[in-house]
């Protein structure tokens, strides 16, 4: 199967988490691939901890704990090692951790197991970056959270396509994108370069496994609420757009505008109900 550039870096973190002795190993030698931070002092419960505080930030102001999450099957798109899912393991009834890289999916199987409720987890291998292996219908609630940037275009809008298809009537999407802001009149050119780096043989994934050039390369697309909801609007309703403070309401027909000053100025989010 043929893989696309920007998932390269993952491909080369996820072999190196294998090589690993434990998922303590992990964070501290690549735990830049999922919060931006390595080193010594850092350890896996540390980790986790950073992601229960997000988990309960964004699902309140989401709106999305209804007190009915203990009867519910959360499905998480790009779980990496589980630094969300072990918190929504102790919230959802199920939880479907997602992700292109099998040995990820390996280490967020440790990581619930340790931190969450492994007998809610079940995971999904992501093996063609676009597909969703789950039956139509199946989940109460889709979340995706810096995910859908690291795709090229077209898988981004396929598998938002996907999270609406998994959702049941009536269930909910809580999808995380990114967008065009100024600096990106430098980092998309940089960007592009380091994706092409990547294809070169024995250079590239050398590149690939370092923090700066890899955080240039896997932003692969930046995609606006216009173009997201062209594919994917028609199949829902009460549609919210999720921006940060600091940034101009998008103004959609249709939506509603919504403020929360966890979400970055280049990242917007669409929650809605799956029709």
């Amino acid at each position: 199967m043929k893989r696309r550039r920007q998932h390269v870096p993952w491909i080369a973190a996820g072999s190196a988490s294998e090589t690993e002795r434990s998922a303590d190993d992990v964070v501290r030698g690549t735990g830049w691939v999922f919060n931006n931070r390595t080193g010594d002092q850092l350890n896996l419960k540390k980790f986790v901890a950073t992601g229960d505080h997000e988990t309960i930030a964004y699902l309140e102001a989401f709106d999305l704990l209804d007190g009915h999450a203990d009867r519910e099957t959360m499905v998480e798109v790009g779980s990496g090692i589980g630094r969300m899912t072990a918190s929504f393991t102790r919230m959802y009834n199920k939880v479907v951790a997602c992700d292109l890289d099998g040995a990820f999916l390996e280490r967020c199987r440790e990581t619930v197991a340790q931190f969450g409720r492994p007998d809610r987890l079940q995971t999904s291998h992501v093996a063609d970056g676009r597909t969703l292996g789950l039956a139509t219908g199946s989940a109460d609630v889709v979340f995706s959270y810096i995910t859908l940037q690291h795709c090229h275009r077209d898988d981004a809008i396929a598998l938002s396509r996907e999270a609406v298809r998994i959702t049941r009537p009536g269930g909910h999407i809580a999808l995380n994108f990114r967008t065009w802001v100024a600096q990106d009149a430098v980092l998309w050119p940089a960007g592009k370069l380091v994706r092409a780096a990547w294809r070169v043989p024995r250079i590239g994934p050398v590149i690939a496994r370092r923090r700066l050039p890899a955080r240039l390369g896997w932003q692969a697309n930046r995609l606006s609420p216009r173009e997201v909801l062209a594919a994917i609007g028609p199949s829902l309703a009460d549609i919210s757009l999720f921006r940060g403070p600091k940034r101009r309401g998008f103004g959609l027909p249709g939506t509603t505008d919504r403020t929360f000053v966890g979400v970055h100025r280049s990242h917007w989010w669409v929650v809605a109900t799956v029709k």
